[in-house]
């Protein structure tokens, strides 16, 4: 090769090569103010305790409806809950004072804490009463029950008759959808590791209606009350069904927030009415599945005798045990007793 032409090539690589440099100098210098200008929109603040969804009067603090969430420092107040300076655990069963939009801080007025005065009676929705029950292990689902959750009350008892036949046994589901407020004098939770520590109780303290209240007084008398806890899935079926059925209305032109909170008041309504209920013969066929005579306490279904009006005689209709049928002839309907042979 020429060596004129080989002095050239030289010079264009050196030349390709400090344009090269020049070059990724020059966007490295760019991408700095970016760097710099995230730098500067990064949050500065402390994060806030703030409400994760909207929490009425009477709502009781759990892990899911608040988290910390980063504010802006100029903003923070000396009520609002700091991360690192505030007690989760402590804040946990409280029960909120006044009403808490999703997103809002909480502050420390909000709460109303266990032992404080006026605690019971915060969590209580307006013309809503309190009443305790016992319970133990075997009624009160294992101690799988806490402050917050939603029960059914099922009543266990048995119907004597005066016919000398055996007594029938019966559950039925009396009340529905009750908000449970207290466990034992115990309004929080009990965790250790991150889990929630499940113990037995002795007592639970219901929300209800005053004319629930007296049901449940006269239930205790009756027999045995059970709790059966609820889905948090049933909520929203339920309110499906009262809204089908016209008990709730929702105004035409209603924004999504005014249509969740009928929601919210509705699920949260106790439920009474339409119980089912379960008797000895479903259980087992050695069990009675229809109710006992009750001649002398009660006004017994009459029969007259055949014959003129001086032998008419008035007697206690006695209901057969075991499997029955129902046998027509013409007007006339009877029930037979269903042989086992």
């Amino acid at each position: 090769m020429d060596k004129k032409k080989l002095v050239l090539l030289v010079i264009a690589l050196l030349v390709a090569a400090g344009t090269a440099i020049a070059a990724r100098s020059m966007f490295s210098g760019a991408s700095a103010p970016q760097a710099g200008a995230a730098t500067a929109v990064a949050p500065t603040g402390p994060k806030v305790l703030v409400a994760q969804r909207a929490l009425p009067v009477g709502t009781i603090i759990t892990a899911d409806s608040v988290s910390y969430q980063d504010w802006p420092k100029e903003l923070v107040k000396d009520a609002y809950f700091i991360e690192g300076e505030a007690d989760m655990q402590k804040l946990m069963g409280t029960v909120v004072r006044y009403p808490i939009t999703a997103g809002q801080p909480i502050t420390q007025g909000g709460l109303v804490a266990p032992g404080d005065r006026g605690f019971l009676a915060a969590a209580l929705a307006p013309g809503m009463r309190a009443v305790t029950i016992p319970v133990s292990a075997k009624t009160g689902v294992g101690g799988f029950v806490f402050p917050g959750d939603r029960v059914d009350l099922v009543l266990t008892q048995e119907v004597t008759g005066n016919d000398g036949t055996p007594p029938l046994r019966a559950s039925e589901t009396i009340l529905r959808n009750l908000r449970v407020l207290a466990t034992d004098q115990a309004t929080d939770q009990d965790v250790v590791d991150g889990k929630t520590v499940v113990k037995a109780v002795s007592t639970v303290t219901l929300e209800v209606s005053p004319r629930i209240a007296e049901k449940v007084a006269v239930a205790q008398e009756l027999g045995t009350i059970s709790l059966s806890l609820r889905s948090i899935a049933d909520n929203q079926g339920e309110f499906e069904r009262i809204l089908a059925a016209g008990q709730v209305k929702v105004p035409e032109g209603a924004t999504k927030a005014q249509e969740e909170q009928i929601m919210r008041t509705a699920m949260a309504q106790p439920i009474e009415g339409n119980t089912t209920y379960v008797t000895g013969g479903d259980v087992s066929r050695f069990q009675r599945s229809s109710r006992p005579s009750m001649q002398g306490n009660a006004p017994a279904q009459p029969v007259v005798a055949a014959g003129p009006p001086a032998q008419a005689a008035t007697v206690a209709r006695v209901v057969p045990i075991g499997p029955v049928v129902r046998v027509t002839r013409g007007k006339d309907v009877s029930v037979e007793p269903v042989s086992s042979h």
